[in-house]
């Protein structure tokens, strides 16, 4: 999967990220609020902020650490929310022999298949990998600054993807970056803690990140 855009949902103004698969005519809307879709839409400009944003800050983080960000996976939607695992290893690329146990997953087109390894050094690969959960939203900010894979298991996207339609796309991504030049920061986080009484409301949101 990659990351398409972000959208404006024309009924609540919350913003929505969009995940295409490598066919392009699937793409899995995931809801998420102004801060979120400010950090990611950071990272899609790629332009340096005067002082690092908390996913930049996570970045340096793992590299001082020694770790690499090998991919993000959402796995599963849960009570109308999406789930996602961040699978880290070091600095060296691991295999993928043990991935998802034979569940079928929706990558990005653009990553390369790794060549194969002998099985000792898959095993030892393997050992070395550690599972993070986390929030879509971050993982995808996440994937982006390092420029990892973002996967999706096929049963997620064939439960929770719709159409492309990719003129509608572009309004609304022009809609949402209006948005964000018109916002200011305190307006934002107004509008964030105006939103905290919704939820767990009785109605039947889209499902979240």
């Amino acid at each position: 999967m990659h990351v398409a855009g972000i959208a404006l949902d024309a009924a609540s103004r919350s913003p929505i990220v969009l995940l295409r698969d490598p066919s392009g005519r699937r793409q899995v809307p995931i809801w998420i609020d102004q801060a979120q879709a400010h950090n990611i839409m950071a990272g899609i400009q790629d332009e340096p902020p005067p002082r690092p944003l908390s996913h930049d800050l996570m970045v340096a983080l793992l590299e001082a650490g020694g770790l690499s960000l090998e991919r993000v996976i959402i796995h599963a939607i849960e009570e109308n929310t999406f789930r996602a695992v961040l699978k880290l290893g070091g600095s060296e690329p691991s295999g993928d022999a043990t991935e998802g146990e034979g569940e079928s997953v929706v990558k990005d087109a653009d990553q390369a298949e790794a060549p194969s390894r002998p099985a000792d050094e898959s095993v030892q690969n393997t050992a070395n990998i550690q599972e993070v959960d986390a929030r879509p939203s971050d993982a995808i900010a996440l994937a982006i600054r390092t420029g990892s894979g973002i996967w999706m298991l096929e049963e997620v996207v064939a439960e929770a993807s719709i159409p492309v339609d990719a003129e509608a796309d572009s309004e609304e991504q022009d809609a949402f970056r209006r948005f964000l030049d018109q916002v200011s920061p305190a307006a934002l986080v107004r509008h964030l803690e105006s939103r905290q009484p919704e939820e767990g409301s009785g109605a039947d949101p889209a499902p979240e990140g």
